[in-house]
């Protein structure tokens, strides 16, 4: 099969790696022309995993009418808040027959739609909803790239999607399942981005291991009760979407979103750890959206709120941590 992998970052070319081993043909679709030229001249990307020699089966290009064509899947997987401009763009040169897959997670600003509700919103009319799928879950491209036990979710309204996603993904050392609960694996790749800033900043600030595990399994309570608001299936966030990718998000010395909230609670400025980096933190803007959207919701979301204050209003993470450590004494469980 022909894959369309749109987006070159450290997660596109991962992904485009893991599906040429499987011997399908991969065009890999770069904005950068360093990068195409770098794919195409060295099979090396001389900007993401750098480090790593392409198989010959994967192409690139600047192009994005070369990377589509004739292509029987498409994979989405640039950052989260360009998804609806590229979509834009891909439409016209897609035939209706392809599956699309979302590799992005994110809450679009504004709209407060999913990755795979923007998807089918853009491309109505040309693909059906039910040929449109998300891969989520626990996974670092550093480690996917060089073939180490990963474990994730295929995703889709329709059953049959998932499947593909999943036979087209697995491999012995890419474990994909199979969980029809898109609102929730959505919501809860979303949010575990704000729990990473939060547990970073945490790290940053030598607040202990206590605050930091507090923040994992209180985070985990705000994305629950967000996803169930909006028709999520509890059982979800119990799943490797929802705890597995929390922990490992929150965890990693991979996790850019950890990684910034690191550095801010260091004592470093938003504006100039954003400026310093290559790749994108999906977490910044998902604070927002998500913040604005649990008050348009009615969502007690805490800790999100705690992040967005500390991001985009200057408040310090020592007050930040008062505030959530000074609230009104409540029941953990209620029966």
């Amino acid at each position: 099969m022909i894959v369309s992998v749109i987006g070159a970052g450290s997660w596109g070319t991962a992904l485009s790696m893991l599906l040429a081993g499987k011997g399908h043909h991969v065009r890999l679709w770069a904005r950068e022309p360093e990068i195409v030229n770098s794919i195409q001249k060295h099979k090396k990307n001389s900007v993401y995993l750098s480090d790593l020699t392409l198989p010959e089966n994967i192409t690139s290009s600047g192009e994005l009418g070369e990377v589509i064509r004739g292509s029987g899947l498409v994979v989405f997987a640039t950052p989260s808040h360009t998804i609806r401009s590229m979509a834009e763009k891909v439409r016209p040169l897609l035939e209706g027959n392809e599956r699309i897959v979302s590799v992005a997670k994110g809450i679009e600003m504004d709209t407060f739609l999913t990755m795979s509700q923007v998807l089918t919103e853009v491309l109505d009319g040309v693909i059906e909803e039910d040929h449109i799928g998300v891969l989520s879950g626990p996974s670092h491209a550093e480690e996917v790239s060089r073939g180490m036990p990963t474990t994730v979710v295929a995703s889709s309204t329709s059953r049959n999607t998932a499947v593909f996603i999943q036979q087209t993904f697995m491999t012995p050392q890419f474990r994909v399942y199979i969980n029809r609960d898109i609102v929730g694996v959505e919501v809860s790749g979303a949010v575990k981005n704000i729990l990473a800033i939060a547990a970073g900043i945490a790290d940053g600030a030598d607040l202990g291991d206590n605050a930091k595990a507090a923040l994992i399994t209180r985070g985990l309570t705000e994305i629950r009760r967000l996803g169930i608001t909006l028709g999520a299936s509890q059982d979800t966030f119990s799943g490797l979407t929802g705890i597995g990718d929390l922990i490992v998000t929150c965890t990693s010395q991979h996790s850019r979103n950890r990684n910034v909230g690191y550095r801010i609670g260091k004592g470093e400025k938003l504006d100039d750890i954003i400026t310093s980096m290559d790749m994108v933190a999906e977490g910044v803007k998902t604070t927002k959206s998500v913040y604005e959207w649990s008050r348009i919701l009615n969502v007690t979301m805490p800790i999100t709120e705690k992040v967005y204050q500390v991001l985009f209003e200057d408040v310090s993470p020592q007050d930040a941590v008062y505030e959530l450590m000074t609230r009104e004494p409540k029941e953990e469980v209620i029966f």
